[in-house]
C-alpha cells in the first residue's frame, strides 16, 4: 500500500465541479484583482471566523507582517513567539524592524506555554504571538490576561487552526487583529499562495486594506508607504468553494486522529498528541514523539508511508538568526520536540484501512 502524507485526490473530486465553473466566472469576467470574489470570501470568512472583519492578502507571511505593521510595531521593539514556531512567525517580526523574543512551549500540547510568558516581557516588548501550532488552539485565556496586565498587542498565528477554539471561542478571533494562512495544504487552502488578516477593530482592517495595496485608498493617491500583497480574485473564488466544505473536513481530520490514537496507544515509547483542557484540535497536523523518529520515518518510507519532520530546526538555531546570539540548549524543549517529532499522514478523505496500515507498520517497527 502507498499512503503519500498528503493528497487532494479526495477533496478535489468533490469540488471539482464547483471550481471549474469558479474559475470560468472568473476569466469571464474581465475583472481579475480586488473584485467582487474577495470581498465575498471575505465578509464568507469573517462570518465564520466570528469577527467583523477579514482582509485577504498575497499569503500567511505577509498577513503576519502587515498584522505587525498595522500595530505601529516596529525597530527597537520586541515581540514575544514560541520557540517552536515555524519560521515565518519570526520572519514577520523582523521584516518590521522589531525582535523577535522566544518563549518555551508545554511539552504535552508544543503550543507557547503562558507560565514562561512574563519572564520575557521588558520595556521594548509590544505584543504577544501565539501560534496555534499543528491545530491545537492555544490557552488563550491565560495569554489574554497576561497581554492586558502588561498593555500589550495579541497577534494570533492562526495558519494552522481554521475553526479550533478555545472554550467555544474560535482561534483568529482573540487578539487586536490575527494572521491565517490559506497554503494549499492548510485545511482551508488555496490552489496557489493566499492569506488573510482577520480583527474587530474597523480602523486596523481599514488600515490593513491601504498597506495591502500601495498605501492607497484611493487610486494614485498614497497615504503611507504600503505593500503590493492583496488577495487573487481567482483564489478568493475557490477558498468560498471550499470554506463551504470545511467544516465536515474538520471532522473528518478528527475522526482520522482518533483512529490514529485508538491503534498507536501503548506502542513502543510514542507519545500521541494531548489536548489543553478547554482547547480543541483540528489536526492541521498529526504529530508523534519518538526517540527513534529518524529510523522509524526511514521504515516507513521503505513501507510505502510518508512522513514529515515539523520542525528539525527551531528558528533559534536557523542560520538566519545567528546575529541573535542563540545556541543549542538555549531552548531546550523546543529542541527537543525538533529532535524528536514526525508528522503522519492525514487528509480528508482516508480511509481507516490505510490509517490501520501505517499504524501496523510502525508497531512491526517497535517490535
Amino acid at each position: 500500500m502507498q499512503i503519500p502524507f498528503l493528497s487532494f485526490e479526495y477533496q478535489n473530486q468533490i469540488i471539482r465541479k464547483d471550481i471549474l465553473q469558479t474559475f470560468e466566472g472568473f476569466f469571464d469576467s474581465n475583472w481579475y484583482v480586488l473584485g467582487e470574489r474577495v470581498k465575498n470570501f471575505e465578509k464568507e470568512y469573517a462570518n465564520f471566523n466570528g469577527v467583523n472583519y477579514c482582509i485577504g492578502v498575497g499569503n500567511g507571511l505577509d498577513a503576519l507582517h502587515l498584522s505587525l505593521k498595522a500595530l505601529n510595531i516596529g525597530s527597537g521593539d520586541e515581540v514575544i513567539i514560541p520557540s517552536n514556531t515555524y519560521i515565518a512567525t519570526a520572519l514577520a517580526v523582523s521584516y518590521t524592524g522589531a525582535n523577535p523574543v522566544f518563549a518555551e512551549p508545554k511539552i504535552e500540547t508544543y503550543n507557547i506555554d503562558p507560565d514562561r510568558i512574563e519572564s520575557a516581557i521588558n520595556s521594548k516588548t509590544k505584543a504577544i504571538m501565539p501560534v496555534h501550532l499543528y491545530g491545537q488552539a492555544c490557552e488563550m485565556d491565560a495569554i489574554m490576561a497576561i497581554a492586558k496586565k502588561h498593555n500589550l498587542f495579541v497577534v494570533e498565528d492562526n495558519a494552522q487552526a481554521h475553526g479550533a477554539a478555545y472554550k467555544g471561542k474560535l482561534t483568529g478571533s482573540f487578539g487586536q487583529v490575527n494572521a491565517t494562512s490559506f497554503y494549499p495544504g492548510k485545511n482551508l487552502g488555496a490552489l496557489g499562495d493566499a492569506g488573510a488578516i482577520t480583527t474587530n477593530d474597523e480602523k486596523i482592517a481599514q488600515r490593513v486594506m491601504r498597506l495591502r495595496n500601495y498605501g492607497s485608498d484611493k487610486k494614485y493617491f498614497n497615504e503611507e508607504i504600503g505593500f503590493n500583497t492583496r488577495l487573487d480574485e481567482c483564489q478568493a473564488g475557490f477558498l468560498s468553494v471550499k470554506l463551504k466544505h470545511l467544516k465536515d473536513w474538520t471532522r473528518q481530520r478528527q475522526q482520522i486522529a482518533q483512529w490514529y490514537n485508538e491503534a498507536l496507544r501503548g506502542t513502543g515509547d510514542i507519545i500521541l498528541p494531548q489536548i489543553a483542557p478547554g482547547a480543541t484540535h483540528v489536526y492541521h497536523i498529526y504529530l508523534i514523539r519518538t526517540r527513534k523518529r529518524d529510523a522509524l520515518q526511514s521504515w516507513l518510507s521503505e513501507n510505502g508511508i510518508g512522513t514529515l519532520i515539523h520542525y528539525p530546526v527551531p528558528p533559534h538555531l536557523q542560520k538566519a538568526y545567528h546575529d541573535l546570539g542563540y545556541k543549542k540548549g538555549d531552548f531546550p524543549i523546543a529542541e527537543e520536540i525538533a529532535d524528536t517529532c514526525l508528522s503522519l499522514p492525514l487528509w480528508p478523505g482516508m480511509k481507516e484501512n490505510e490509517v490501520t496500515y501505517v499504524a501496523q507498520k510502525i508497531k512491526i517497527f517497535f517490535k
